[in-house]
């Protein structure tokens, strides 16, 4: 039996868009007269990529859109002889909709979706005219509306708290970014006649092992007398009744019971299941979406935010997610490649703060798919929301349209009630004040529409029913930004006592030099060139940015003058910035992750960049990794092997296993001198049960006490590095960790004896084997059309590591430099000598999951 899709009649329509000034153009009728220049059009798409499209931002200044009405027009050749369904996902704000110079819709919401009948004489002809008119927000804004208790420091125009719109390009924060303008989501023209899903909404919840499916769907073009519909949920058939509608359309609805359903599982402890939804009508089978099964807890106790799924308990860590194409918000290839990356990592849950947009359903269906928990926000962001019955509908129809796009969506988990929402009123000393909409009206509706999703007041927040500021870190969802832009040492994290980082570790990441010569010419443009210094994340009102942070680190750590260093040596000074951030971020993720920390869940702020330069993401603009992304994903894996400094205790292993098998094998632990000798070389069994964790002393391991740390200081430090591996009972290598010791600011080396060896392990398959005669720290591979697998690790002397390439350019053979923090030499990658002929297989290597 074939599968239709809906067929729309604007599919591949022309579109066109101009610009006038506000209010002079009051009917599409009057554009005829205007002599202004007209713009080919991508739709959906915005004002912004439609300049883009043409020869990046031309001549007009993408930083003032909204200042200008603008106009989107196409016509379009309807079929049939009846009405047709015009609708739109998605308008930003505010927004009316012409059919042949009617005013059809209108819009004041960025996230509410508008749609209507239209009929026509066909007699006339058979073509419509569409166009659709965005008001200058700059004029809406002019008109003055009551203030908020509070003013926001994100934005300047305090009137965006009455306006339901995205704060890109708003905020001061996203200065790169242009405002969107335009028909963001997707537009439809259906011909009612004509069998098809309109729309439908799909619930699904577990019981016991019992799963069940609540299904509503639009439909046109069914035959009177049709009483009911057939729905397959994977393999289990089940009936919709049918309620026939007006213009053509019916609702059906009913429920499908699914026994022994597979549950659906963050990738990092099982397998995500997902069940197809189809209905057949005529003949004909439209595919309705996937639903998964899963339970929901959550462990509030004592402060605390701890998930389970399935009644297994989940450590969430991953980023603040933001739109891979911000101008145009059109970019399935790079959501997918970024989403996959991610679920790649380790990374099982992502964050879409308040400052963005709902996200599109591709993303939603890419989420499930690969296994990753979605915590979403509320479009609400520092400003006071307004206490009125108008603001709350408005409000409550984005929510409400939202729970129905991802409805049967198991990766939604947390619902949230906006980014900061609570820190501005508390930080401007209003403790006192509640928020209407976020601690009674939206509560209220999340519990009615979606009662298997977790609800927050907002992020950060305090405990409920606890007398705790909201800027208190030690309980509730914490924003922790000690390790950052507050400049505490690195061991603040052991005081913090933070249970759940809904934000943390923000720093000015400077991407790849490769990255960087492409996007500004030269590495030497960082750190001073204004286009560099545009890009750089920065407060709104703060005498300092976040680049003067990662600066600091630098000092602090390695004891070096990044001032200086940049002036004689730029290469230089964005690595010891690079190990800077990578040393914050082991320092911080590497004590959370440890099985007695007390957090249960870490998302930095962002995983992505905006736009090119130093910003927040630990992926650059194009989702190409920076240094700290390798360091994020060595405390993600689902099977992880962590070591830390306990002080006078000495190095800490913990070994955690999120795999629903359990581990059984062998700890080695091999400390080594600076000449390359092995002093110490020990070996311990360990077996680490499904969902469990082991913590032990390296002393325990050792069988005596060796002062590896040298915290003792009985006479000269005698280690240099330790090599904690992690092996089956096959002796492959699962995990390593190689730990330097002694300070963080070793001494500049005229060579360590670098060697980077590339070889073909299959058709498209590469491999970069490094060693290093010396003890190496922070080797980073640069290579042109490959990404390494991993990068920005230590070598230690004598020290061995096959790191695994992916493709993702044209180039045949591998080119690149592989160098180290503490050496002047790097090394060109080489193919391989006779000397030294190409492997087969890659021993010890940790296998893909």
């Amino acid at each position: 039996m074939a599968r239709y899709s809906r067929a729309d009649l604007l599919d591949g329509a022309d579109w066109r868009c101009i610009a006038t000034d506000p209010g002079v153009v009051s009917n599409p009728a009057e554009l005829a007269a205007i002599a202004g220049e007209w713009h080919r059009a991508t739709v959906p798409g915005t004002v912004a990529g439609a300049i883009r499209d043409v020869d990046g931002p031309g001549p007009i200044d993408i930083k003032s859109l909204d200042t200008m009405d603008w106009w989107f027009v196409t016509r379009v050749a309807t079929t049939g002889e009846g009405s047709w369904l015009l609708h739109f996902d998605g308008l930003t704000a505010f927004a009316d909709v012409w059919v042949d110079n009617t005013l059809t819709i209108s819009s004041e919401s960025m996230f509410v979706p508008g749609e209507a009948i239209v009929t026509r004489d066909t007699t006339s002809g058979r073509e419509i005219t569409i166009a659709i008119h965005f008001h200058s927000m700059a004029a809406v804004l002019s008109s003055r509306r009551p203030r908020g208790r509070w003013r926001s420091a994100l934005v300047r125009e305090q009137g965006l708290r009455w306006i339901r719109t995205t704060m890109l390009g708003r905020a001061a924060v996203f200065s790169g970014v242009p405002v969107p303008v335009g028909p963001w989501r997707g537009v439809r023209l259906l011909d009612t006649h004509k069998v098809g899903v309109v729309s439908r909404v799909l619930e699904a919840s577990v019981n016991d092992d019992a799963g069940q499916v609540e299904i509503t769907a639009r439909l046109s073009g069914l035959p009177s007398g049709v009483v009911a519909v057939a729905v397959v949920v994977g393999a289990v058939r089940g009936s919709l009744a049918v309620k026939p509608g007006r213009d053509g359309l019916s609702d059906v609805t009913g429920v499908v019971e699914i026994p022994d359903v597979d549950l659906w599982w963050p990738h990092t402890h099982g397998v995500p299941h997902r069940y197809p939804v189809s209905i057949e009508v005529g003949g004909k089978v439209f595919e309705l979406g996937n639903v998964g099964f899963r339970s929901l807890e959550v462990d509030r106790t004592a402060g605390g935010f701890r998930l389970s799924v399935n009644d297994i308990d989940v450590y969430c860590r991953g980023s603040l997610w933001v739109p891979t194409d911000p101008i145009s918000f059109q970019s399935e290839t790079l959501t997918t490649q970024v989403l996959e990356r991610c679920a790649g990592a380790g990374v099982n849950m992502l964050r879409v703060p308040g400052t963005m947009v709902y996200e599109s359903d591709h993303f939603w269906n890419e989420c499930a798919r690969l296994g990753i928990l979605v915590w979403q926000d509320a479009m609400l962001a520092t400003l006071d929301p307004p206490d009125t019955a108008e603001f709350f509908a408005l409000f409550s129809a984005e929510i409400r349209t939202f729970l129905r796009r991802v409805g049967g969506n198991p990766a939604l988990v947390v619902f949230c009630g906006g980014s900061e929402t609570e820190q501005q009123p508390a930080m401007l000393g209003l403790v006192d004040q509640k928020i209407s909409i976020i601690h009674s009206q939206l509560p209220s509706l999340i519990a009615d529409l979606a009662p298997h999703v977790e609800y927050v007041t907002s992020s950060p927040s305090a405990p409920p029913e606890r007398e705790e500021l909201v800027t208190h870190v030690g309980s509730g969802i914490a924003h922790y930004f000690g390790v950052g832009a507050y400049r505490r040492p690195l061991d603040d994290v052991t005081r913090a006592r933070v249970r759940f980082a809904a934000e943390c570790l923000a720093f000015a990441i400077p991407p790849s030099n490769n990255v960087i010569e492409s996007a500004f010419g030269s590495v030497s443009a960082a750190g001073h060139h204004p286009a560099w210094k545009a890009a750089v994340p920065r407060d709104n009102g703060s005498s300092w940015d976040f680049e003067d942070v990662r600066d600091h680190y630098v000092k602090t750590l390695f004891g070096e003058d990044p001032s200086e260093v940049r002036w004689s040596d730029p290469e230089r000074y964005l690595d010891l910035g690079r190990a800077a951030i990578c040393e914050a971020f082991g320092a911080v993720l590497g004590h959370w992750r440890r099985a007695d920390s007390g957090c249960d869940g870490a998302l930095t702020l962002a995983l992505m960049d905006l736009e090119p330069g130093p910003g927040w993401g630990v992926l650059d603009w194009q989702g190409t990794p920076k240094a700290p992304w390798y360091v994020l994903r060595r405390y993600s894996k689902p099977l992880a092997l962590i070591v830390t400094d306990d002080g006078m205790d000495g190095l800490r292993l913990d070994v955690l296993n999120e795999t629903a098998q359990p581990v059984v094998g062998e700890i080695r632990i091999r400390a080594h001198s600076r000449s390359g000798i092995v002093p110490v070389n020990a070996v311990a069994a360990v077996r680490i049960e499904a969902h469990g964790s082991q913590s032990l002393s390296v002393d325990t391991v050792v069988g005596r006490f060796t002062d590896l740390t040298h915290v003792f200081k009985f006479g000269p430090a005698n280690y240099d590095a330790v090599t904690v591996t992690l092996e089956n009972s096959e002796g492959m290598v699962l995990d390593e960790v190689v730990h330097l010791l002694g300070s963080v600011a070793r001494p500049l080396e005229r060579s360590l004896g670098l060697s980077a060896i590339a070889r073909s392990v299959g058709e498209e398959e590469w491999v970069v084997d490094v060693t290093s005669e010396g003890t190496a720290q922070y080797v980073s591979l640069d290579l042109q059309g490959f990404d390494p697998e991993d990068s920005w690790f230590h070598l230690a002397p004598g020290g061995s590591r096959t790191v695994r390439l992916r493709r993702v350019g044209q180039a045949k053979m591998v080119i690149g430099r592989v160098r180290a923090l503490n050496s002047h030499a790097s090394v060109a990658v080489a193919p391989p000598t006779v000397a030294d002929p190409p492997r087969v297989s890659t021993p010890k290597r940790v296998p893909r999951r």
